[in-house]
């Protein structure tokens, strides 16, 4: 086993890294994959959920640091409830009620936010154990990892297919593809949720990070979170991100919205091009070290969640407290409720379709 966590150049070629991470409560083993490259970015994945559990980039003094929040072990992650890293489906984010209507038949999902459906719900794709093997990319690293929804899961029609696909090229660009295919007409939402801190997993809090979104609109939300269907403006609100600005500088601003989020826990419209295709849609960066991260997607929206519902008791990794504030989110996506909303992007994924969506993470420092 040892041998098999060196990594191993082979004509020009990178193999990817596996070791065990354990097995879960019902007895099934677990790996944990590293994608490296020359730059020294590294990137742990266990196919327990698809979860990111650690990212390593170094600052402009070369310092390495796990940029990312999680824990140290698998146990931990199976009784997270934040959803440290993990691949969200089949739905991400909210959806009103537990419910919607779809081909004329109204489905029925577990209400596991107040009165709202979240992230998949009771067992979304973050607690179940992928399928993991290595990918054929050249010259970069890659993790492919399957895993097959059944018809009825979570209250979801369709047995959906699904594939994600992480790699690390050596320009520090770590790329996330989702793909998936049903048997039945059915709605597909998938994102990571990987909550960041360019300081450094234990380093304070994000206050301080300077955030730009592309976007000129976001969707507001009700005192339940649910969008309202508006599209608004972010010019003249603390919702303006469309040049860099410090996340902490107008958080705390007597803001209906705010009040609903006790922060930034909202949707943007991602100002897209025309003809499709990746855009860059946020830009990420933390003044002491230089950590920079863009993020390229496919999608139409981002959700800006910034940790404001962490409350010191996940003890993650190195048994570092959590607490408000110590990492946020970037979700790319569809819009929230979009089942529900007539004039949001649709997310019914069709029988005989292909669901295919990319985002890229890349660093850099400065």
């Amino acid at each position: 086993m040892q041998k098999e966590a060196e990594l191993i150049a082979r004509g020009g070629e990178r193999k990817m890294r596996k070791r065990p991470f354990g097995k879960t409560s019902d007895g099934r083993e677990v790996g944990l994959y590293t994608l490296a490259n020359r730059s020294k970015v590294e990137i742990e994945i266990t196919n327990y959920g698809g979860i990111v559990v650690s990212l390593r980039v170094p600052d402009r003094s070369g310092e390495i640091a796990d940029v990312v929040l999680g824990y140290d072990d698998l146990a931990s992650y199976e009784r997270d409830k934040w959803h440290f890293g993990a691949i969200i489906g089949r739905y991400a984010n909210r959806i009103a009620n537990g419910k919607f209507r779809l081909n004329g038949h109204e489905h029925t999902l577990a209400r596991n936010n107040g009165p709202n459906h979240l992230h998949g719900g009771v067992v979304g794709f973050e607690k179940v154990v992928w399928d993991a093997r290595e990918g054929s990319s050249g010259q970069n690293e890659s993790l492919i990892l399957d895993y097959v929804s059944e018809d009825g899961e979570e209250g979801y029609p369709g047995k959906l297919a699904v594939r994600v696909e992480y790699s690390l090229n050596e320009g520090n660009e770590f790329q996330i593809r989702y793909s998936a295919t049903t048997g039945k007409d059915t709605i597909v939402n998938l994102t990571n949720h990987s909550y960041f801190n360019l300081q450094g997993r234990a380093e304070g809090n994000i206050l301080l990070h300077q955030l730009q979104l592309d976007a000129d609109q976001f969707t507001p939300v009700n005192e339940n979170l649910i969008p309202t269907g508006e599209f608004r403006q972010v010019k003249h609100t603390p919702f303006d991100f469309r040049r860099p600005e410090a996340i902490g500088l107008r958080i705390n601003q007597d803001d209906p919205q705010l009040k609903f989020g006790r922060g930034y826990d909202h949707n943007w419209v991602l100002n897209r091009s025309m003809h499709g295709g990746l855009a860059r849609s946020a830009k990420l960066s933390e003044p002491q070290s230089g950590r920079t991260m863009e993020i390229f997607t496919t999608e139409p929206g981002i959700q800006f969640y910034s940790g404001n519902f962490l409350d010191g008791s996940a003890r993650g990794k190195g048994v570092t407290a959590y607490g408000r504030h110590s990492g946020l989110c970037l979700e790319t996506q569809h819009f929230p409720d979009s089942p529900n909303q007539a004039n949001f992007p649709s997310t019914v994924l069709r029988a005989g379709e292909r669901y295919d969506s990319t985002t890229v993470f890349k660093f850099s420092n400065l």
